[in-house]
């Protein structure tokens, strides 16, 4: 049951990171000229704009090579836990706050980011404690045999 759900979840993140990369290697230029608008990391804005979709691609493929799915969902988690930490902080200490998402995702609010960027956090997290789980059962039949 575990190694379905673990499954499920990385279709569901890799659908997101796919999708959010794309997009924003679509619309590289709109992309970097948004990040030099927000706050605090403007000075970062021509690396993030590589970098970011970069790793959300890489992320993306080693969910679906079991050696570096464990991995690669703790690189999900503290992808989305520093995006949406960003987020918060942002919209607690700024005031200027203007959107450097793409596609459908920039329609959502803020507030429906950070709800759903934790739902996918939970989803590797959950991930990550399953496929532990999983290989420890694993472990445990291979030494009984």
């Amino acid at each position: 049951m575990y190694s379905k759900l673990i499954t499920l979840f990385s279709l569901l993140l890799t659908i997101l990171f796919m999708y959010t990369a794309v997009s924003k290697l679509n619309h590289l230029d709109l992309f970097q000229w948004r990040l030099e608008r927000m706050p605090y990391i403007s000075s970062y804005a021509s690396l993030i704009s590589w970098a970011v979709p970069f790793l959300e691609l890489v992320i993306a493929g080693l969910l679906w090579f079991p050696k570096y799915r464990t991995m690669s969902l703790y690189a999900s988690l503290i992808l989305l836990g520093s995006f949406t930490t960003y987020i918060i902080v942002v919209l607690k200490y700024s005031e200027s706050i203007p959107c450097s998402c793409g596609g459908v995702i920039s329609a959502l609010r803020w507030k429906d980011h950070v709800i759903l960027n934790i739902s996918f956090m939970v989803l590797s997290l959950l991930g990550i404690l399953w496929s532990k789980k999983q290989n420890n059962i694993q472990i445990n039949q291979n030494t009984v045999q």
